[in-house]
C-alpha cells in the first residue's frame, strides 16, 4: 500500500515554537515499520517556516510573504537536516522534494514529478515534499501542504493520505469551547454534507497555514481520485501502523470512485492532441490483451503532440483501439517507431521508460 502522510506545523513542534526531536524520532519509528511491513511512504511535511523562525528567534510569526519567504529559505534545509539525522538512525534513504501548483498543473511537469516520486519509491526512497515557499507567490502557490498532499496523493495513486493534526479528528463542533462536540468517524456519502463544512474552523494553531475547512478541501479532492482519507491525531500512539492495518480511528473519509477509473475518466474526458498513432496487428493484439504500447509496434505517426498528450491509437484499418497518455512527444516517435524499446537512449539520448503508453494510460474503446 502507497501511504502519503502529512505532517503540520503544530504536529512537528508538538504545539511549541520549536521542532520536536522526540515526535521525529517516533515518527521515524512508525515510519519503519509500516516499511517493513511492506508499505511505501511519503511525507508532505511542513515546519520550514518554523523551523527558520527558532533558527533566528523571531519573537512572533511574520504575516508579510517575503519575511515568510525568508524563514523558509533558511528553515527548509534545517529541517531537512533533522530529518536526515533523525531517520539515519533507522538506515532510511530521505529525498527532499520542493513543488508549487504549476508543478502539477502543467502536464509534462505534473509526469516529472509522478515519475521522479516513482523512481525514489521503487529504489526504497521516502520523498519529504514541501511547498517551495522561497520562490512560490500567491498566484503560484498551493496555499497549503493539506491541499498539497492531496495532489500529491493524485500524482502518485496513492491508496491512503493520513492528514496528521493536534485534533482527534472532525467534529461536528469545534472542541476547545463546545463540549458536546462529537467525532464524525466516517464519511462515505459523495458529497461531504453542508454542516460538516460549516462545522469546521479555522487554524487551530498560530504555528500553521492550515486549519480543519483545508483538511476537509483536502480530504474531498484527494477522496474524488480514489484516495481514501484518515485525519487524526499526531500524537496518539502507533497511530500511522494503527490506520494501515484498519483501525477505525479519527475521521475517515472513503473514496468516490477508484483511482482506475478516476485516470480513465481523465483520459477520456480530457483534451485530446491532434495526434495519431497507428499500431500493427501484434501491438493491437497486446493492447487488446491489456498490454502497454511498445514502440517496436508502431507503424505511423500522425500530427503533432507532446509528451503527456492524450492521443488516439489506431489499428492498421484506421478504426480507433484505445487513447492513452503518450511518454513520448510525436518528434521523439518519429525516430523510435519499429525499433526496440532497448533502442530508445541510444536514439534519442534519454528514455521515459520502454513504454510509449503504459497500459495503466491506457483505455480501450
Amino acid at each position: 500500500m502507497l501511504i502519503v502522510v502529512k505532517l503540520g506545523t503544530s504536529s512537528l513542534t508538538s504545539g511549541t515554537s520549536k521542532i520536536s526531536p522526540p515526535f521525529l524520532v517516533e515518527l521515524a519509528r512508525q515510519v519503519t515499520q509500516l516499511k517493513s511491513a511492506g508499505h511505501q511512504v511519503i511525507l508532505v511535511s511542513s515546519g520550514a517556516i518554523a523551523a527558520g523562525r527558532e533558527k533566528l528567534g523571531f519573537p512572533q510569526f511574520p504575516k508579510d510573504l517575503p519575511a515568510k519567504q525568508m524563514l523558509s529559505a533558511i528553515g527548509q534545509p534545517r529541517l531537512m537536516a533533522i530529518y536526515e539525522q533523525v531517520f539515519g538512525l533507522y538506515g532510511l534513504t530521505l529525498a527532499q522534494v520542493l513543488l508549487t501548483r504549476t508543478d502539477l498543473a502543467d502536464r509534462r511537469r505534473y509526469l516529472n514529478a509522478r515519475n521522479t516520486l516513482t523512481a525514489l519509491l521503487s529504489h526504497g526512497a521516502i520523498p519529504i515534499i514541501n511547498e517551495n515557499d522561497t520562490v512560490a507567490t500567491e498566484e503560484i502557490r498551493v496555499g497549503d501542504n493539506d491541499n498539497l498532499s492531496a495532489l500529491v496523493a493524485n500524482v502518485v495513486e496513492a491508496d491512503m493520505l493520513v492528514l496528521l493534526t493536534d485534533q482527534s479528528g472532525l467534529f461536528t463542533a469545534d472542541p476547545r469551547n463546545n463540549p458536546d462536540a462529537k467525532l464524525v468517524e466516517e464519511i462515505n456519502t459523495p458529497e461531504i454534507p453542508q454542516e460538516i463544512w460549516e462545522a469546521a474552523s479555522g487554524s487551530g494553531t498560530k504555528l500553521g497555514t492550515g486549519g480543519m475547512v483545508t483538511k476537509l478541501q483536502a480530504a474531498d479532492l484527494a477522496r474524488r481520485s480514489g484516495t481514501t482519507v484518515v485525519i487524526a491525531q499526531g500524537t496518539e500512539p502507533n497511530i500511522l501502523s494503527r490506520i494501515a492495518n484498519g483501525e477505525r480511528i479519527g475521521t475517515r473519509f472513503a473514496p468516490v470512485i477508484s483511482a482506475l477509473e478516476s485516470r480513465k475518466r481523465y483520459i477520456l474526458s480530457g483534451r485530446l492532441a491532434p495526434g495519431l498513432i497507428t499500431v500493427n496487428k501484434g501491438a493491437a493484439d497486446a493492447i487488446d490483451r491489456g498490454g502497454s504500447l511498445l514502440p517496436i509496434g508502431i507503424t505511423q505517426v500522425s500530427g503533432e503532440f507532446d509528451r503527456g498528450d492524450t492521443v488516439r491509437v489506431l489499428n492498421e484499418n484506421g478504426r480507433e483501439l484505445a487513447r492513452g497518455i503518450t511518454n513520448y512527444s510525436s518528434a521523439d516517435l518519429a525516430r523510435l517507431r519499429g525499433r526496440h524499446s532497448d533502442e530508445i537512449e541510444a536514439l534519442l539520448g534519454y528514455d521515459y521508460g520502454d513504454e510509449v503508453i503504459h497500459r495503466n494510460d491506457l483505455v480501450l474503446l
